[in-house]
């Protein structure tokens, strides 16, 4: 592994088309908004996404969501603990600091969302608990423009079971709501800090695992709220330093990303909205195109 020596931004634009992104459990499962209207997806959403990539892509994930988990374990916790080492050192009585610092290294090396994004390790029963502070940090998407959120009711075809009081009508839990985007053009930003990779053994490997995951981003993806094809990856920008401080803030570099709408052409579509970077001395933009 390649030991990662220069600091890395990245930004991605994408388009959701008829889908619920990132729907908000205390407002409804409605799409997330903003107070102006924009529309938003959670950093946690996007890392959800990066870490189903990754372990489609074979990476060991120790945060797997119970649908699209590959071993035995139902719990985190479960999964720490299965790792004998790593299990004895946060369960010991009297533990030092090396301690501490084994048992960081041991979920860094056995975990690649650990090493990447972070994690705290504060379970009942242990004795220790120790944070993890991860090098890849990612904003929370916002679209360029406020998006129209629909909303529709919907009924199922069958009863989940038979009402009592009348067995001809259909109970209450045939009836709900669905909601989406109309349409809307989204961006996120990104970062990889070389000191924390440092901590935690982030490979400069490991950092182009990450940019082969923003490319797919919603591979596998698909549901009832999000059908397949309606999430799509446009633009991955990546840009590489040349030392690990950087030449840049990255609020500088990611201010350099430009989505302007130049036509209103019906339906909506990304086509209507031109994408620019603007040049920065001495810092080279590599541009994808999502797959």
């Amino acid at each position: 592994m390649t030991a990662l020596q220069k600091k890395i931004d990245f930004a991605v634009v994408l388009t959701v088309d008829k889908a619920n992104p990132n729907g908000d459990p205390l407002n409804g499962n409605r799409p997330r908004q903003d107070f102006s209207g924009h529309g938003e997806i959670s950093h946690v959403a996007i890392k959800r996404k990066l870490r189903n990539r990754l372990q489609d892509a074979g990476e060991a994930i120790l945060v797997q969501s119970d649908e699209r988990r590959n071993d035995e374990h139902r719990s985190i916790k479960d999964r720490v603990d299965s790792v004998e080492e790593l299990k004895k050192l946060l369960t010991k009585s009297k533990a030092t600091g090396a301690d501490e610092q084994t048992a960081e290294m041991i979920a860094c090396n056995t975990w690649y969302d650990v090493r990447a994004f972070g994690q705290v390790f504060a379970f009942k029963g242990t004795k220790m608990s120790i944070g993890v502070r991860g090098p890849v940090s990612i904003h929370t998407a916002t679209s360029i423009e406020p998006v129209n959120v629909s909303s529709m009711q919907i009924t199922k075809s069958v009863n989940s079971t038979t009402n009592e009081k009348d067995p001809s009508q259909k109970t209450s839990d045939t009836m709900g709501m669905k909601h989406r985007v109309d349409f809307g053009v989204y961006v996120f930003y990104g970062s990889i800090n070389p000191q924390l990779a440092e901590r935690t053994g982030f490979s400069y490997e490991d950092a182009q695992k990450l940019k082969e995951a923003l490319k797919t981003l919603f591979a596998n993806d698909a549901s009832s709220a999000r059908p397949d094809g309606s999430m799509e990856v446009n633009k991955v920008f990546w840009w590489e330093h040349d030392s690990k401080l950087g030449r840049y803030s990255s609020a500088k570099v990611h201010r350099t990303v430009k989505v302007e709408k130049v036509k209103d052409n019906l339906p909506p579509s990304i086509d209507n909205y031109e994408i620019t970077v603007e040049e920065l001395d001495g810092l080279a933009v590599e541009e994808y195109d999502g797959l």
